[in-house]
Protein backbone atom coordinates (compact mmCIF):
# COMPACT_ATOMS: atom_id res chain seq x y z
CA UNK A 1 0.00 0.00 0.00
CA UNK A 2 0.68 3.72 -0.22
CA UNK A 3 3.22 4.88 2.35
CA UNK A 4 0.95 5.75 5.64
CA UNK A 5 -0.03 9.60 6.75
CA UNK A 6 -3.19 9.41 8.11
CA UNK A 7 -5.78 6.67 7.47
CA UNK A 8 -8.22 7.22 4.66
CA UNK A 9 -11.83 6.13 5.51
CA UNK A 10 -13.95 6.32 2.49
CA UNK A 11 -17.91 5.77 2.00
CA UNK A 12 -19.65 2.90 0.09
CA UNK A 13 -23.19 3.22 -0.17
CA UNK A 14 -23.08 0.00 -3.09
CA UNK A 15 -20.99 -3.09 -4.10
CA UNK A 16 -20.02 -0.62 -6.82
CA UNK A 17 -18.65 2.63 -4.64
CA UNK A 18 -16.62 -0.08 -2.50
CA UNK A 19 -14.77 -1.48 -5.37
CA UNK A 20 -14.59 2.26 -7.18
CA UNK A 21 -13.22 3.58 -3.40
CA UNK A 22 -10.60 0.26 -3.17
CA UNK A 23 -9.03 0.98 -6.59
CA UNK A 24 -9.07 4.99 -5.86
CA UNK A 25 -6.76 4.55 -2.68
CA UNK A 26 -8.60 3.68 0.28
CA UNK A 27 -7.04 2.28 3.78
CA UNK A 28 -10.63 1.62 4.70
CA UNK A 29 -14.05 1.86 3.19
CA UNK A 30 -17.45 1.83 5.53
CA UNK A 31 -20.85 0.44 4.59
CA UNK A 32 -24.45 -0.60 6.33
CA UNK A 33 -26.54 -2.93 5.77
CA UNK A 34 -29.77 -2.56 3.60
CA UNK A 35 -32.27 -1.64 6.41
CA UNK A 36 -32.76 0.93 9.34
CA UNK A 37 -29.51 -0.76 10.83
CA UNK A 38 -27.61 2.19 9.72
CA UNK A 39 -27.92 6.18 9.34
CA UNK A 40 -28.13 6.04 5.32
CA UNK A 41 -31.13 4.20 4.62
CA UNK A 42 -31.74 5.39 1.34
CA UNK A 43 -33.36 3.42 -1.84
CA UNK A 44 -30.71 1.94 -4.07
CA UNK A 45 -28.24 1.80 -1.04
CA UNK A 46 -26.18 -0.55 1.23
CA UNK A 47 -25.15 -4.06 0.82
CA UNK A 48 -27.18 -7.66 1.85
CA UNK A 49 -25.26 -10.25 3.60
CA UNK A 50 -24.26 -11.80 0.52
CA UNK A 51 -22.99 -8.55 -0.95
CA UNK A 52 -20.92 -7.28 2.30
CA UNK A 53 -19.09 -10.99 2.06
CA UNK A 54 -17.91 -10.11 -1.83
CA UNK A 55 -17.09 -6.94 -0.94
CA UNK A 56 -14.76 -7.54 2.11
CA UNK A 57 -13.07 -10.31 0.04
CA UNK A 58 -12.15 -8.02 -2.62
CA UNK A 59 -10.53 -5.14 -0.65
CA UNK A 60 -9.22 -7.33 1.76
CA UNK A 61 -7.73 -9.03 -1.52
CA UNK A 62 -6.40 -5.55 -2.12
CA UNK A 63 -5.08 -4.42 1.63
CA UNK A 64 -7.97 -2.22 2.38
CA UNK A 65 -10.26 -2.91 5.47
CA UNK A 66 -14.03 -2.69 5.87
CA UNK A 67 -15.89 -1.17 8.56
CA UNK A 68 -19.32 -2.00 8.89
CA UNK A 69 -21.90 0.97 10.09
CA UNK A 70 -24.88 0.05 12.80
CA UNK A 71 -25.22 3.11 13.94
CA UNK A 72 -28.73 4.05 14.44
CA UNK A 73 -31.26 3.73 17.78
CA UNK A 74 -33.48 0.24 18.18
CA UNK A 75 -36.44 1.76 19.62
CA UNK A 76 -38.39 0.26 22.28
CA UNK A 77 -38.91 -3.93 22.24
CA UNK A 78 -37.46 -4.08 18.51
CA UNK A 79 -33.56 -4.95 19.25
CA UNK A 80 -33.22 -8.00 16.74
CA UNK A 81 -31.97 -6.15 13.52
CA UNK A 82 -29.53 -4.45 15.31
CA UNK A 83 -28.02 -7.72 16.88
CA UNK A 84 -28.56 -9.57 13.73
CA UNK A 85 -26.37 -7.10 12.16
CA UNK A 86 -23.98 -7.49 14.62
CA UNK A 87 -23.81 -11.08 13.93
CA UNK A 88 -23.47 -10.72 10.21
CA UNK A 89 -21.07 -8.53 10.29
CA UNK A 90 -19.01 -10.48 12.32
CA UNK A 91 -19.42 -13.79 10.47
CA UNK A 92 -18.60 -12.08 7.23
CA UNK A 93 -15.21 -11.22 8.75
CA UNK A 94 -15.42 -7.03 9.16
CA UNK A 95 -12.76 -5.69 10.50
CA UNK A 96 -15.15 -3.77 13.03
CA UNK A 97 -18.40 -1.87 13.74
CA UNK A 98 -19.26 1.46 13.72
CA UNK A 99 -22.08 1.57 16.81
CA UNK A 100 -24.16 4.19 19.00
CA UNK A 101 -26.70 2.98 20.88
CA UNK A 102 -25.35 1.42 24.56
CA UNK A 103 -27.69 -1.57 24.01
CA UNK A 104 -25.87 -2.58 20.92
CA UNK A 105 -22.60 -1.78 22.15
CA UNK A 106 -23.53 -3.77 24.83
CA UNK A 107 -24.43 -7.06 22.80
CA UNK A 108 -21.72 -6.49 20.44
CA UNK A 109 -19.35 -6.37 23.34
CA UNK A 110 -20.63 -9.77 24.97
CA UNK A 111 -21.54 -11.66 21.91
CA UNK A 112 -18.07 -11.06 19.66
CA UNK A 113 -15.81 -9.20 21.63
CA UNK A 114 -12.81 -10.11 19.43
CA UNK A 115 -15.12 -8.03 17.26
CA UNK A 116 -13.04 -4.33 16.91
CA UNK A 117 -15.53 -1.66 17.84
CA UNK A 118 -15.74 1.97 17.13
CA UNK A 119 -17.91 4.32 18.37
CA UNK A 120 -20.14 5.98 15.64
CA UNK A 121 -20.11 10.01 15.21
CA UNK A 122 -24.01 9.90 16.07
CA UNK A 123 -23.02 8.83 19.64
CA UNK A 124 -21.74 12.66 19.98
CA UNK A 125 -19.19 11.94 22.04
CA UNK A 126 -17.40 15.05 21.97
CA UNK A 127 -15.72 15.53 25.51
CA UNK A 128 -12.84 13.40 27.41
CA UNK A 129 -15.51 11.75 29.84
CA UNK A 130 -17.80 10.61 27.37
CA UNK A 131 -15.14 9.60 25.48
CA UNK A 132 -13.92 7.58 27.89
CA UNK A 133 -16.58 6.24 29.25
CA UNK A 134 -17.34 4.14 26.01
CA UNK A 135 -13.64 3.17 26.00
CA UNK A 136 -13.31 2.16 29.52
CA UNK A 137 -17.09 -0.18 29.42
CA UNK A 138 -17.52 -1.25 25.76
CA UNK A 139 -13.42 -1.57 24.89
CA UNK A 140 -13.92 1.11 22.00
CA UNK A 141 -10.87 1.55 20.47
CA UNK A 142 -11.90 4.32 18.03
CA UNK A 143 -14.04 7.39 18.36
CA UNK A 144 -15.52 9.01 15.13
CA UNK A 145 -15.77 12.70 16.31
CA UNK A 146 -18.82 15.25 15.96
CA UNK A 147 -18.19 17.67 13.47
CA UNK A 148 -18.06 20.72 16.18
CA UNK A 149 -14.41 20.82 17.15
CA UNK A 150 -11.45 22.78 16.30
CA UNK A 151 -8.51 21.81 15.70
CA UNK A 152 -7.15 22.62 18.93
CA UNK A 153 -10.02 20.79 20.87
CA UNK A 154 -9.36 17.83 18.57
CA UNK A 155 -5.62 17.71 20.12
CA UNK A 156 -7.01 18.05 23.70
CA UNK A 157 -9.25 15.53 23.30
CA UNK A 158 -6.50 12.77 21.53
CA UNK A 159 -4.24 13.38 24.53
CA UNK A 160 -6.58 12.77 27.59
CA UNK A 161 -8.19 10.03 26.12
CA UNK A 162 -5.25 8.33 24.59
CA UNK A 163 -8.12 6.53 21.84
CA UNK A 164 -7.45 6.36 18.12
CA UNK A 165 -9.65 9.62 16.64
CA UNK A 166 -11.07 9.70 13.29
CA UNK A 167 -12.75 12.89 12.15
CA UNK A 168 -14.71 14.44 9.01
CA UNK A 169 -12.33 15.57 6.52
CA UNK A 170 -14.78 16.15 3.24
CA UNK A 171 -18.78 16.34 2.93
CA UNK A 172 -21.57 17.71 4.58
CA UNK A 173 -21.34 19.87 7.31
CA UNK A 174 -24.43 19.75 9.17
CA UNK A 175 -25.91 22.33 11.96
CA UNK A 176 -27.52 19.55 14.26
CA UNK A 177 -26.06 17.94 16.90
CA UNK A 178 -25.15 14.09 15.49
CA UNK A 179 -27.57 12.06 15.39
CA UNK A 180 -30.32 14.52 16.72
CA UNK A 181 -31.70 15.62 13.67
CA UNK A 182 -35.15 16.25 15.02
CA UNK A 183 -36.59 18.59 12.10
CA UNK A 184 -36.69 16.06 9.43
CA UNK A 185 -38.63 13.80 12.63
CA UNK A 186 -41.02 16.72 12.92
CA UNK A 187 -41.83 17.23 9.31
CA UNK A 188 -42.11 13.44 8.33
CA UNK A 189 -42.77 11.44 11.14
CA UNK A 190 -39.86 9.28 10.50
CA UNK A 191 -36.91 9.58 12.46
CA UNK A 192 -33.03 9.28 11.52
CA UNK A 193 -32.42 8.33 14.24
CA UNK A 194 -34.09 5.11 14.62
CA UNK A 195 -35.34 4.73 10.79
CA UNK A 196 -31.99 5.95 9.53
CA UNK A 197 -33.06 8.20 6.81
CA UNK A 198 -32.46 12.30 7.42
CA UNK A 199 -35.44 13.40 4.89
CA UNK A 200 -36.21 10.08 3.58
CA UNK A 201 -37.11 9.64 -0.10
CA UNK A 202 -40.47 8.42 0.36
CA UNK A 203 -41.42 12.00 1.62
CA UNK A 204 -39.42 13.95 -1.34
CA UNK A 205 -41.71 15.74 -3.51
CA UNK A 206 -40.81 18.30 -6.83
CA UNK A 207 -43.44 20.61 -7.81
CA UNK A 208 -43.51 22.90 -10.78
CA UNK A 209 -45.47 26.08 -10.26
CA UNK A 210 -45.20 29.83 -12.09
CA UNK A 211 -41.89 29.12 -14.19
CA UNK A 212 -40.45 28.15 -10.63
CA UNK A 213 -39.61 24.14 -8.69
CA UNK A 214 -40.38 23.77 -5.39
CA UNK A 215 -39.29 21.01 -3.52
CA UNK A 216 -41.24 19.58 -0.29
CA UNK A 217 -40.59 17.05 2.58
CA UNK A 218 -43.91 15.65 4.22
CA UNK A 219 -46.13 18.73 2.31
CA UNK A 220 -44.12 21.41 3.62
CA UNK A 221 -41.83 23.30 0.99
CA UNK A 222 -38.27 23.70 1.96
CA UNK A 223 -36.95 25.37 -0.93
CA UNK A 224 -38.02 27.67 -4.75
CA UNK A 225 -35.54 27.40 -7.41
CA UNK A 226 -35.80 28.87 -10.52
CA UNK A 227 -35.17 28.16 -13.99
CA UNK A 228 -31.58 26.44 -14.51
CA UNK A 229 -30.73 27.30 -10.82
CA UNK A 230 -29.54 23.72 -9.32
CA UNK A 231 -32.83 21.91 -6.68
CA UNK A 232 -30.66 20.54 -4.17
CA UNK A 233 -31.76 17.30 -1.77
CA UNK A 234 -34.59 18.82 -0.11
CA UNK A 235 -32.93 18.31 3.69
CA UNK A 236 -34.46 20.62 6.64
CA UNK A 237 -31.33 22.04 7.59
CA UNK A 238 -30.78 23.00 4.13
CA UNK A 239 -34.46 24.68 3.29
CA UNK A 240 -34.71 28.64 2.73
CA UNK A 241 -37.28 30.02 5.14
CA UNK A 242 -38.66 33.66 5.51
CA UNK A 243 -38.02 35.41 8.67
CA UNK A 244 -38.40 38.96 8.85
CA UNK A 245 -40.02 39.21 4.99
CA UNK A 246 -36.96 37.40 3.65
CA UNK A 247 -36.27 34.49 2.34
CA UNK A 248 -32.74 32.72 3.14
CA UNK A 249 -30.76 30.09 4.25
CA UNK A 250 -31.56 30.29 7.75
CA UNK A 251 -29.81 27.43 9.37
CA UNK A 252 -27.09 26.13 6.74
CA UNK A 253 -26.38 27.61 3.15
CA UNK A 254 -25.44 25.06 0.34
CA UNK A 255 -21.50 24.08 1.55
CA UNK A 256 -18.85 21.44 1.53
CA UNK A 257 -16.69 20.40 4.23
CA UNK A 258 -12.80 20.06 3.10
CA UNK A 259 -10.05 19.38 5.39
CA UNK A 260 -7.18 18.70 2.53
CA UNK A 261 -5.24 22.25 3.04
CA UNK A 262 -4.98 21.24 6.77
CA UNK A 263 -3.99 17.76 6.78
CA UNK A 264 -0.82 18.77 8.52
CA UNK A 265 -2.60 20.17 11.24
CA UNK A 266 -5.23 16.94 11.80
CA UNK A 267 -1.85 14.78 11.61
CA UNK A 268 0.10 17.15 14.19
CA UNK A 269 -3.26 17.11 16.51
CA UNK A 270 -2.82 13.78 16.89
CA UNK A 271 -5.51 12.28 14.49
CA UNK A 272 -5.36 8.73 13.68
CA UNK A 273 -7.94 8.68 10.14
CA UNK A 274 -10.03 10.89 7.80
CA UNK A 275 -13.53 10.00 7.41
CA UNK A 276 -14.78 11.05 4.00
CA UNK A 277 -18.73 11.45 3.84
CA UNK A 278 -20.98 10.25 1.01
CA UNK A 279 -22.22 7.30 0.99
CA UNK A 280 -25.05 8.10 -0.80
CA UNK A 281 -23.17 9.99 -3.49
CA UNK A 282 -22.14 8.31 -6.74
CA UNK A 283 -19.29 6.31 -7.72
CA UNK A 284 -17.36 8.98 -9.88
CA UNK A 285 -17.87 11.47 -6.45
CA UNK A 286 -16.10 8.69 -5.00
CA UNK A 287 -13.11 7.80 -7.55
CA UNK A 288 -12.33 11.73 -7.31
CA UNK A 289 -13.05 12.30 -3.49
CA UNK A 290 -10.72 9.51 -2.78
CA UNK A 291 -8.35 9.95 -5.45
CA UNK A 292 -7.30 13.11 -4.47
CA UNK A 293 -7.00 12.66 -1.33
CA UNK A 294 -4.94 9.72 -1.31
CA UNK A 295 -2.64 11.78 -3.92
CA UNK A 296 -2.35 14.33 -1.07
CA UNK A 297 -1.90 11.95 2.13
CA UNK A 298 0.98 9.91 -0.14
CA UNK A 299 2.26 13.62 -1.19
CA UNK A 300 2.71 14.47 2.69
CA UNK A 301 3.90 11.27 3.45
CA UNK A 302 7.13 11.55 1.41
CA UNK A 303 7.91 14.99 2.23
CA UNK A 304 6.70 16.53 -0.68
CA UNK A 305 3.80 19.35 -1.46
CA UNK A 306 0.40 18.08 -2.35
CA UNK A 307 -0.84 18.48 -5.95
CA UNK A 308 -3.45 20.89 -6.10
CA UNK A 309 -6.62 19.63 -5.37
CA UNK A 310 -9.87 19.59 -8.00
CA UNK A 311 -12.33 18.89 -5.30
CA UNK A 312 -14.18 22.08 -5.48
CA UNK A 313 -16.91 21.26 -7.72
CA UNK A 314 -17.65 17.79 -5.75
CA UNK A 315 -18.83 20.10 -2.73
CA UNK A 316 -22.40 21.57 -2.41
CA UNK A 317 -22.85 24.36 -3.44
CA UNK A 318 -19.26 24.58 -5.39
CA UNK A 319 -18.45 26.41 -2.02
CA UNK A 320 -15.41 25.00 0.18
CA UNK A 321 -15.19 25.71 4.33
CA UNK A 322 -12.92 24.17 7.30
CA UNK A 323 -15.77 24.04 9.24
CA UNK A 324 -15.14 24.47 12.91
CA UNK A 325 -11.46 23.39 12.38
CA UNK A 326 -10.67 26.61 12.17
CA UNK A 327 -13.34 29.06 14.21
CA UNK A 328 -12.83 32.34 11.88
CA UNK A 329 -16.22 33.52 13.27
CA UNK A 330 -14.19 34.05 16.93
Amino acid sequence: MSPRYLELVCPAGTPAALHAAVDAGADTVYCGFRDCTNARNYPGLNFDADELREGIAYAHGRGCHVLVAVNTFPPAGNQAPWHRAIDTAADAGADAVILADLGVLDYATRRHPGLRRHLSVQASAANAPSIAFYRDHFGVKRVVLPRVLSVEEVAELVAATGIETEVFAFGSVGPMSEGRCFLSSYLTGLSPTSEGACAPASHVSYVEQDGRMLSRLGGTTLNCFGRGEPAAYPTPCKGRYVTHGRASYLFEEPIGLNAIKILPELKAAGVTALKIEGRQRSRAYVTQVVGDFRKALDALARGTTPPASGLKGETEGGRETFGAYHRGWR
